[in-house]
């Protein structure tokens, strides 16, 4: 086993980046769309049906002057155009936020030519404006809401001051007063900014509230997990002590065996058993067993060492740990977490036996985080199972193909590995290398697992 300790430059980080607006301090710009294209389709059509419905009424019940033939038209394009996207596009599709605007914002282009056509912003129905941007502002992030609320302001500007010559049809003396012009006018445009943010404020809380419940719900599934499999520990803690003292007997009078080869592999089992009841021992201590400050302490080459340790008498396995850090910057102490040094333990037993001849542990710091990677020569994580990786009773050896010891594995050792790192602030990430190999990557902000 070699050990190296190097100062360099701060190595590249790894860490997947955030996502698109995650570090956006405006409220909801994590907002995504959540309309689905039959939606809006669906939508689309009970205006277009509402807007004949209020025409056939005025021209045929109400016998009111207008120019229906412009409209008439208006809404057959729109309906045209409606049902071609029903055919062309699947009605199930979730469409994205740009694309949704974009429907919208053809919502507002033609009900702003039926309001052209009827009077302009003196038509009562020009509060139908209101309704893409108040859509928009319950469903969109952040930028195409706030473009489709300065095109519904626009259009609002727009009728205020040109519509249809002779739309109303009554005479001049008739017609609203600038006074009533600039009162609609205000009135439209404040119940565009009053109601989307009303909106917006609404949808913002219930999706962070919909989150924090899924986040919760998560957590306390691993965590009921975690616990059942601690019940399981203590009671294979219990059950194994017998049969590994009768294990630890007859390894020893096999070691008397005059034959060298027999003597060794009797040895091998003593020293593995003599292992086996220290782990035991291990999960029947009390976690919060006082220790000295010497030894709640250790630096990052004594961790990599521990971890590596018990896999040292492994025959072919060469096993490397490397320290690195930014010039300048001292190496920091860690504070002595069982957790840590259980799954850091197991990652690089995992790692030794599926490797082909290496496995390297490398421990990198900086003035902010701390991270460490095991990474191995093997063939790497299956593909089927590596995006679902880190779930309880996901393996890819139910028959112990490919591990050099023929451990038949449940499912578990990852899953716990990754949960307890996880409980001391770490980001765990995984993925393959090429040409071939693995690496279990974990990452610490500096301040959760340095010792003070």
């Amino acid at each position: 086993m070699t050990n190296q300790a190097h100062q360099g430059a701060s190595p590249p980080d790894f860490d997947r980046q955030s996502p698109a607006g995650a570090q956006d301090g405006w409220p909801g710009a994590h907002l995504q769309s959540r309309l689905r294209l039959r939606t809006l389709v669906a939508l689309r059509w009970i205006v277009i049906l509402g807007e004949l419905a209020a025409l056939v009424v005025g021209w045929a019940v109400l016998r009111l002057p207008g120019h229906y033939g412009p409209c008439f038209g208006l809404i057959a394009a729109a309906a045209w155009i409606n049902l071609l996207i029903g055919l062309v596009s699947p009605g199930q599709r979730l469409t994205g936020s740009w694309e949704s605007a974009g429907q919208l914002a053809f919502d507002l282009a033609q009900f702003s030519g039926l309001l052209y056509l009827t009077g302009g912003i003196a038509n009562p129905f020009s509060l139908m404006l209101i309704a893409p941007v108040a859509l928009a502002a319950a469903t969109l992030s952040r930028a195409p809401f706030i473009v489709l609320a300065a095109l519904a302001v626009l259009a609002t500007l727009f009728l205020s001051s040109l519509h249809y010559a002779g739309a109303n049809g009554v005479d001049d003396s008739l017609a609203p007063s600038l006074g009533y012009l600039l009162a609609a006018t205000t009135a439209n445009i404040a119940g565009i900014v009053v109601i989307s943010v009303y909106v917006r404020r609404a949808s913002v809380e219930a999706a962070r509230m919909a989150l924090a419940l899924d986040v919760t719900q998560s957590v306390l599934a691993r965590e009921q997990r975690l616990s059942a499999l601690g019940a399981l520990a203590a009671a294979a803690a219990h059950e194994l002590g017998t049969p590994l003292a009768t294990i630890s007997i007859v390894a020893r009078e096999l070691a008397r065996a005059e034959d060298p080869l027999v003597r060794e592999d009797a040895e091998l089992m003593v020293a593995q058993a003599a292992r086996c009841r220290e782990i035991l021992h291990r999960l029947a201590d009390a976690p919060d067993t006082a220790k000295d400050d010497l030894h709640a302490r250790l630096s990052l080459l004594q961790l990599v060492n521990e971890v590596l340790e018990p896999q040292s008498h492994v025959r072919g396995i060469r096993l490397e740990a490397i320290v690195t850090g930014a010039s300048g910057v001292a190496a920091p102490d860690l504070r002595r977490v069982p957790e840590l040094l259980h799954a850091l333990t197991s990652l690089v037993e995992n790692a030794v036996d599926f490797a082909t001849s290496e496995v390297l542990v490398t421990a990198r710091f900086d003035a902010a985080s701390v991270s460490l990677e095991v990474r191995d020569d093997g063939p790497g994580f299956a593909p089927e199972i590596l995006a679902k990786l880190g779930e309880p009773y996901v393996t890819s050896r139910p028959g112990a193909e490919g591990s050099r010891s023929g451990h038949i594995g449940m499912g578990l050792g990852f899953f716990i590995a990754k949960t307890l790192l996880e409980r001391t602030g770490a980001q765990v990430s995984h993925r393959n290398v090429r040409p071939r190999g693995a690496i279990v990557r974990a990452r610490w902000d500096r301040a959760d697992i340095e010792a003070t």
